[in-house]
């Protein structure tokens, strides 16, 4: 026996339900999980719940597509899912159905066009990283400990000044100095 059910989100507590609630309730929902948190947020119980009660020839309906992922590609990943296990899902205000052919069409183009966002985000990323290495710049964080730092720990060390000091006069953590003390007796060797 299949069901229809709801999930609604909204991001704070001053946001109301009403109006996905009334969507909902028209579209034939038995039951609604309402969840307040987050779209960006990973932990959603609610969502897991519902997700947990879906079984096959089930429908998922949400009023928007941004209320169930976080990003086009985690709703994808999350509609493949629901697909996987036979479940339909439903957007109403995108009037999205993936239990007929068009709605799985555009759904499938929605799959392709996050696939080629994240195709191009890559490539730039590493035209980028050339980029900055050509001009001799190379990422990562700034070492803690530059060449005058070095200088003045080995002095003071020669001087007989206690750790802790040290890490506080030059204004590093004291693991940061026992590290650089480390690579500095290693190097010795």
């Amino acid at each position: 026996m299949s069901a229809v059910f709801g999930y609604l989100r909204v991001s704070g507590t001053d946001q109301v339900l009403d109006l996905q609630r009334d969507a909902l309730a028209a579209a034939g929902c038995t039951r609604v999980w309402e969840e307040v948190a987050s779209g960006a947020k990973k932990d959603r119980p609610e969502l897991l719940d519902l997700l947990g009660h879906l079984r096959a020839g089930d429908t998922l309906v949400v009023w928007r597509l941004d209320r169930l992922g976080r990003s086009l590609s985690h709703l994808i990943e999350t509609v493949e899912g629901l697909q996987a296990r036979g479940v339909a899902f439903k957007s109403l205000t995108e009037t999205i159905d993936t239990s007929s052919p068009g709605g799985m069409l555009i759904f499938q183009i929605f799959g392709a066009l996050a696939q080629f966002e994240r195709a191009l985000i890559q490539e730039r990323t590493v035209a980028g990283l050339a980029a900055a290495r050509a001009r001799g710049r190379i990422g990562g964080q700034p070492k803690a400990i530059d060449a005058a730092k070095a200088r003045h720990i080995r002095q003071m060390i020669e001087a007989g000044a206690p750790k802790t000091e040290i890490a506080a006069v030059l204004g590093i953590g004291r693991a940061t100095l026992y590290r650089h003390l480390s690579s500095q007796a290693s190097d010795a060797m």
